[in-house]
């Protein structure tokens, strides 16, 4: 049962009936406590019939801004342009504004999840994950077929694992990012996805419970793409405006699975939601702009393309995530959030994990680790030398070492496209003191088929 109003409640705004809420309305306080709710932030506009259905569930009444409290009436912010700036728009989510804010100045000291543990302690539970994941998600896949609902349990399960994973070590799970299969794109890209918002989260510091909800909304982002035709999402050849507004339409099928879903938070549909919605217009499906799209969509459209840019598809060759960085750097503050392409960049690393690189000896490498106090040295495994002749296994070198090192003035010439001399990057996934190569079939090494 809602609890009663606490007292000094409603100073902050209008009280009323939760029977009486209406879509554009912004909420600023409950008749409960906030975090015995699925609402992430604490005061945001109600946008979706979901959003409603849970007021009017958990609440007997609110309490909302009133037209001056809450800036300029929705309607019009909702066609308002990008804010400049550490501008906000009036009457936003005051966490969502807090992280974007922080998103424009930069990091700040120590991390507050602290120094991560060794990457090869945390790989084999980043492992059990994965593959937790995967079997998740084809469950998922046949209950929507189905017509079933969602194992929001199981769900919630998997994600809180692979946040616990992130918070010990980010890099353990992003290096099986690096696993492709055409075969499997769906699913493995739903998977790099959620992987992908975590490690980005926890860089910009979101809590637990945020970093739960944001890997929920990631990990189903494209679940309506379950009612799209095979044929028509592995077309070869261009769509046509028929086929690509079909396409399109797996935003809106989403949302509509995921808010039929038990134990799925609302704020995790804001990912399926505004994913492909871009910062200054021209998005879908509901045209929004700047801060009006969302944190967790702002978030989600920046790692979708990342993933999306780089993996192989049906009507494209994937393209190398230092060309993919580059890409997103050059569309900041047009397709996306400007401080938060510049965290992203500085999340995954200048080179990131996977990068194919040719050092200035000429010998050729794969990025295994970033440095995170300087980012122009990674860890990279040795593969071919200057001469041709492969290295030895194992054979690897810190570019941050110091001037007593033999890696003394190595550094890297420039990173290689995607595939270059036929090097496979998940094979040079570092194992882990005894640990034995992954199981999965179709996952390690080179694909099924390419």
């Amino acid at each position: 049962m809602p609890m009663p109003a606490r007292r000094g409640v409603g100073t902050m705004g209008r009280q009323i009936d939760v029977q009486d809420l209406k879509k554009g309305m912004y909420v600023v306080e409950l008749d409960r406590p906030w975090v015995e709710t699925s609402f992430m932030f604490q005061g945001f506009e109600i946008r979706t019939d979901a959003q409603l259905r849970e007021l009017q569930r958990l609440c007997r009444h609110v309490y909302i801004a009133h037209h001056d409290e809450a800036g300029a009436d929705p309607g019009a912010r909702r066609k308002a342009g990008p804010a400049s700036g550490a501008e906000v728009v009036p009457g936003g989510d005051r966490r969502q504004a807090e992280v974007l804010a922080a998103s424009l100045t930069g990091r700040r000291g120590p991390s507050a999840y602290g120094e991560p543990i060794p990457l090869e302690t945390e790989l084999p539970e980043a492992r059990r994950l994965h593959a937790e994941a995967r079997e998740l998600f084809y469950r998922i896949q046949d209950d929507v077929r189905l017509g079933r609902n969602i194992d929001g349990e199981g769900l919630r399960v998997i994600v809180a694992g692979m946040v616990d994973s992130v918070v010990r070590n980010p890099d353990a799970l992003v290096w099986l990012t690096q696993l492709r299969n055409k075969d499997e794109y769906t699913v493995l890209h739903s998977i790099r996805v959620a992987i992908l918002a975590l490690a980005f989260g926890r860089h910009l510091e979101l809590t637990i419970p945020e970093l739960n909800i944001l890997g929920a909304g990631a990990l189903l982002h494209d679940v309506g793409k379950l009612k799209i035709p095979d044929v028509i999402l592995n077309k070869p050849e261009r769509l046509t405006d028929e086929e690509f507004a079909i396409v399109k339409n797996h935003v809106p099928e989403g949302v509509k699975i995921l808010e039929s879903a038990r134990r799925i938070p609302l704020s995790a549909i804001e990912v399926a939601q505004c994913h492909h919605e871009r910062y200054q217009g021209g998005g879908y499906n509901r045209g929004l702009t700047g801060e009006r799209i969302g944190l967790f969509g702002l978030m989600a459209a920046i790692v979708d393309t990342y993933d999306a840019v780089t993996s192989d598809r049906a009507y494209h060759a994937g393209i190398s995530a230092y060309d993919a960085l580059g890409k997103l750097y050059g569309q900041r503050n047009k397709e996306y959030h400007g401080g938060l392409v510049d965290r992203f960049i500085q999340c995954l690393g200048t080179y990131p994990i996977g990068s194919i690189v040719e050092l200035t000896t000429g010998d050729i490498g794969v990025v295994t680790a970033i440095n995170r106090q300087r980012y122009l040295r990674p860890t990279v495994a040795l593969v071919r030398r200057a001469n041709g002749m492969a290295f030895p296994p194992g054979a690897a070198v810190d570019l941050a070492a110091g001037h007593e090192s033999s890696a003394s003035g190595v550094e890297i010439r420039r990173v290689l496209p995607a595939g270059a001399h036929d090097i496979i990057p998940a094979d040079y996934m570092p194992r882990g003191p005894g640990a034995a190569a992954p199981r999965d079939p179709g996952l390690e090494g080179r694909p099924h088929h390419d």
